[in-house]
């Protein structure tokens, strides 16, 4: 399904003609893939760039690490991490930023900065967030969670893991809507390995239709994750090889964003995937 997705700042994006990939800044000390720690913030900056030129479409700057296990950060740490790097890569171009923030301020603050895109992991756990990102014209990526970081991955329990996801990111983007956040402008994201075992992401990724029939477009964040090291039986330092066979599946099965922190190799593989499935316009 082509369509666009309406950013903040005048900006769009085509959904749906090639696989969109979005490039992580980890502005963290703890997230869970070593190589992906940048948070100094002139290293952020340039590993951003680096992943423009690899060819992200989108860069998702970060300040606070959602690996099981962690602990939240305060507010002050987030904002003294977060904004010089937004600031100081907005003078250095103006590509599509995405910031990764469960908090109305910070966000706030991140779209007066330049972001385009908040990236709430709480899906409007903050009952102020939708109402910024429409202030803003921004757009809104939901994603589903169950429990929180440090706690989600001790017992995740469903009845139907697919359906469950579905029914509460539908009613959180009517919650969005209800804000004044345009239908254009609303991403859904299944949470991979958000309170959630190896069998509830795989029934997630079987039965992606499930969220691509609500109209959204549905973004997918499994780069290096635990479950690929479950399959495959590989640390996360070797996990590529695996991501990217899950990328490739998650396009097929109608997944349009990508959030990955290998951009040029998931952009390799995604590119042939589709050249050779004759899905690339």
């Amino acid at each position: 399904m082509k369509q666009s997705l309406l950013l903040a700042n005048d900006k769009r994006l085509e959904i749906g003609k090639k696989p969109i990939i979005m490039g992580i800044v980890n502005i963290t000390p703890d997230s869970f893939f070593p190589d992906s720690r940048k948070l100094d913030p002139e290293r952020a900056v340039e590993h951003a760039v680096r992943l423009l030129g690899e060819g992200a479409d989108i860069l998702d700057f970060g300040a606070e690490s959602s690996r099981p296990g962690s602990k939240p950060v305060s507010l002050e740490e987030e904002r003294e991490r977060l904004i010089p790097v937004l600031k100081a890569f907005r003078r250095r171009s103006n590509a599509p930023v995405s910031v990764d923030t469960r908090h109305s301020g910070i966000a706030r603050e991140a779209l007066d900065e330049g972001a385009d895109i908040i990236n709430d992991i709480t899906a409007l756990g903050d009952p102020m967030m939708a109402r910024v990102v429409a202030d803003a014209k921004a757009a809104l990526v939901l994603m589903h969670m169950q429990g929180e970081p440090a706690t989600m991955q001790e017992n995740p329990s469903y009845q139907d893991c697919a359906g469950e996801v579905r029914d509460f990111l539908k009613a959180r983007a009517e919650k969005a809507l209800e804000a004044g956040v345009g239908h254009e402008r609303i991403v859904l994201d299944p949470g991979i390995g958000f309170g959630k075992l190896l069998q509830h992401n795989l029934d997630l990724l079987s039965r992606l239709y499930l969220l691509i029939e609500t109209g959204y477009p549905v973004l997918v964040g499994m780069s290096r994750k635990r479950f690929v090291g479950e399959i495959t039986g590989k640390a996360v330092e070797e996990r590529l090889a695996g991501s990217l066979g899950a990328a490739c599946a998650a396009w097929a099965n109608g997944a349009s964003i990508f959030r990955v922190h290998d951009v040029a190799a998931t952009k390799d593989a995604l590119s042939v995937f589709t050249a050779l499935t004759g899905e690339q316009e």
